[in-house]
């Protein structure tokens, strides 16, 4: 386990090593996976505060992959609403250290909608400081954010959608 207080400093997300993906419920217990391919995050960690600890992300809503064009093609169109809501965004606002894990509470934008959520993290180790590993993830409630097309899809897919990420994050110099 890594010592908390050494990890102290700004970072920036390595995108190419993390993900950030989601999963919701479909009609007959199966479940439709995607993940987000662009975005952009920052994280200073205070090892021996993590209280005053702080994340701050924006994914670009276009970059959405179901690994179906045509499932892809409607997300784009209705869901995140790309042209008019082109980045969901999450800024901290609290941090609470539980056990060896963390609670970040923040800000989640969608669509023009903004609500807090609190999202589980576990650091997953680092090396020498200079790179630290995470994971973790909420439940959300996609109607909370007008993410909800139209009658069939209310009925289909469930409103539930589990946001999960594992992400490393690079000091700056």
């Amino acid at each position: 386990m890594t010592d908390l207080s050494e990890l102290t400093g700004d970072y920036v997300l390595d995108t190419v090593r993390t993900r950030i993906g989601f999963v919701a419920r479909h009609t007959m217990a199966t479940r439709v996976r995607g993940r987000f391919d662009e975005f952009e995050g920052e994280v200073y960690l205070d090892g021996d505060h993590p209280s005053k600890s702080g994340v701050r992300l924006t994914i670009r809503t276009q970059s959405i992959q179901t690994r179906s064009a045509q499932r892809d093609d409607l997300l784009r169109g209705k869901f995140p609403g790309v042209t008019d809501h082109p980045v969901i965004t999450f800024i901290s606002t609290e941090v609470e250290q539980t056990d060896a894990a963390f609670k970040v509470t923040g800000d989640l934008s969608m669509r023009g909608v903004t609500r807090s959520v609190t999202v589980n993290v576990e650091v997953t180790g680092s090396e020498n400081g200079v790179r630290v590993g995470f994971k973790g993830g909420v439940t959300i409630d996609r109607n909370d954010w007008g993410v909800n097309g139209n009658a069939a899809t209310k009925v289909m897919i469930s409103p539930r959608v589990v946001v999960d990420f594992e992400a490393a994050a690079i000091r700056r110099s």
